[in-house]
Parts: C-alpha cells; sequence; structure tokens
C-alpha cells in the first residue's frame, strides 16, 4: 500500500511496451489529433465569417465544435506525451485537471445535444413563430447554460475529490485519468464522492436525455400529422443531430461499461479502444457528418477551399 502522504504521481498501467512501433502509434495518434483540429476550426471559421450561418442551427454548432477542440486537447497532448515515455506516470495536479476536462466535455457535449434538439423542436413544431421564440437572447442563454453549468458542477466535483480521498494506491489501469479510477484507490469507501460524482454524471445525462426524447417525440407528432415537406425538412435537419447523439452514447456506454465492470478477460488493446472511443468519436465524427450533410456549410467549405487553392 501506498500511503496518502506519499501520492505525488499516477502510474498509467494500460499503456503496454509497444517498442519500435511506438513511434508508428505515435504517428497514427498525432495525425487523428491535426485531423480533429484542423477540421473543427476549418468549420468554426465557415460558421463564423459567414453571415448566411449566423442563424441558432449554426450557432449551436459552433458551440459543439468548440467543444471537440476542448476534449480532444484534453486528451490528446498527454496521450502523445505518454506514447514516447518510457514510464506512463502523471503528476496528482495534472490528472485532476485532466479529470475535470474529461467530465465537462462529455457534459458539455449533452447538453449541446440536448439545446440543438430544442432548436429543432422549435424550428419544425413552431416555423412560423421561430424567429420570435428562438431570440438573440434566449440562444446567449442557452449556450451559456450549456458550458457554465458543467464547468462549475465538475469544477466543484474535482475540488471535491481531490480533498476527500485519501489514497492508499497509484496505479491508474486507463491511459488517461478518470474519477472513477482515483475513487478506486481510496484508502476506504467515501460514500459521499462516489454519490456526488453520479449526481453530476446522471444528472447532467438524465436530464439532458429527457430533454432530447420530450422534443423528438413532438418532433415526431408532427411529422406523422404533417406534410411531405415537413416530414422532409424533419429527416435532413434532425439525421445529424440523431446521429451524434447515438455515436455519443455508444461511446459514454463503453466508458461506463469500461469503469464499472471488470474487464481482465478483455483484450488489452481492446480495452484501450473502449477507454477511447468516447473521447474520439465526437470530434471525429460531428464535423464530418456536419460537413457533409449541411448543404450551406458544405457549398460554402467547398467555396473556401477552392479559393484557397
Amino acid at each position: 500500500m501506498v500511503n496518502s502522504t506519499q501520492v505525488s504521481y499516477f502510474t498509467l498501467a494500460a499503456y503496454f511496451d509497444s517498442g519500435t512501433f511506438k513511434y508508428l502509434y505515435f504517428m497514427i495518434v498525432m495525425s487523428l489529433y491535426l485531423f480533429i483540429v484542423g477540421v473543427n476550426v476549418l468549420l468554426i471559421v465557415i460558421i463564423c465569417m459567414n453571415r448566411s450561418l449566423h442563424e441558432p442551427m449554426y450557432i449551436f454548432l459552433c458551440s459543439l465544435f468548440v467543444n471537440e477542440l476542448y476534449g480532444s486537447t484534453g486528451l490528446f497532448p498527454m496521450l502523445l506525451v505518454q506514447i514516447l515515455s518510457e514510464v506512463q506516470t502523471v503528476s496528482v495536479p495534472f490528472c485532476f485537471l485532466q479529470i475535470y476536462c474529461v467530465h465537462s466535455y462529455g457534459a458539455v457535449e449533452y447538453l449541446n445535444l440536448a439545446v440543438m434538439s430544442y432548436d429543432r423542436y422549435l424550428a419544425i413544431c413552431y416555423p412560423l413563430q421561430y424567429n420570435t421564440r428562438m431570440t438573440s437572447n434566449k440562444i446567449a442563454v442557452l449556450i451559456a447554460l450549456t458550458w457554465l453549468y458543467p464547468l462549475l458542477s465538475c469544477h466543484i466535483y474535482v475540488i471535491y475529490l481531490s480533498t476527500h480521498s485519501q489514497l492508499c494506491g497509484n496505479i491508474i489501469y486507463k491511459v488517461y485519468c478518470d474519477s472513477h479510477s482515483v475513487v478506486k484507490l481510496a484508502c476506504s469507501y467515501n460514500q459521499v464522492v462516489n454519490i456526488n460524482g453520479l449526481i453530476v454524471s446522471f444528472g447532467t445525462i438524465f436530464g439532458a436525455l429527457i430533454f432530447i426524447i420530450f422534443s423528438y417525440m413532438k418532433i415526431f407528432l408532427v411529422c406523422f400529422s404533417g406534410s411531405k415537406q415537413t416530414r422532409q425538412k424533419a429527416v435532413s435537419t434532425c439525421t445529424p443531430h440523431l446521429a451524434s447523439l447515438f455515436n455519443f452514447s455508444v461511446g459514454a456506454s463503453f466508458e461506463l461499461i469500461q469503469s464499472r465492470f471488470n474487464m481482465k478477460s478483455v483484450p488489452n488493446m481492446m480495452r484501450i479502444f473502449l477507454s477511447l472511443y468516447w473521447l474520439t468519436c465526437q470530434p471525429l465524427f460531428n464535423p464530418v457528418m456536419y460537413g457533409l450533410k449541411m448543404s450551406k456549410i458544405r457549398v460554402i467549405g467547398k467555396s473556401l477551399m477552392s479559393n484557397v487553392v
């Protein structure tokens, strides 16, 4: 056992000795990170620089792309350093910083998707009143809530976790830091810390999911009773959002399974994939999905690239 006063670093034990292949892994991960940064920044620039895209749907998309950059930056730089390191260790303060980034990223993602479902609900169910219902002030309030609530709640939780968890171990069986792994290292089970973590996580996730389900129930009712044009509009604007929601929910489920259940019988490479999928699936998936499905973004993006070339 390691006494709690002696824990100054964590060892990330999910890494394995890849020998000379570590440079290949480094190049693959670096390429993924550069692609994520490149396409998300490109889409943010396209939305910000074109007044025709200054509509609620695209503003919420811009917020989503900013969050993809935030979550990726919370993972990839440290992942790249660890791949090249001989000993995979991380300091305690940096580990808690990564826990904060990872958890707040997930919460912002779900709330962003919930806000986007509400926007689609107003656009499809109240098309004539959409501009009066979705005002600039409401957009600002929704984006502020999407970011401030997760950032503040995760900040409070991580501070509580770091100050109320007496650690008797320092080995995390993952390639990055997460709160449940730290809780399992505590000298004794801390029910309050665990409950606080569940409240922050499930409160945000289920609150957002209930909001999304309510919005889509209303949308489906309007589609079934509406015209063919209404159904086509709903399909074209809701498909990317539903695909993004499904993709992220699958990734979050992988993370939950990885954290809560014994996965020792699963090959190490598969465990790494399960733990990384939810942090990489959205930053890779969303720009491609929305860039291809949203005709305005696609046309303006092609025009911008042709001008650059």
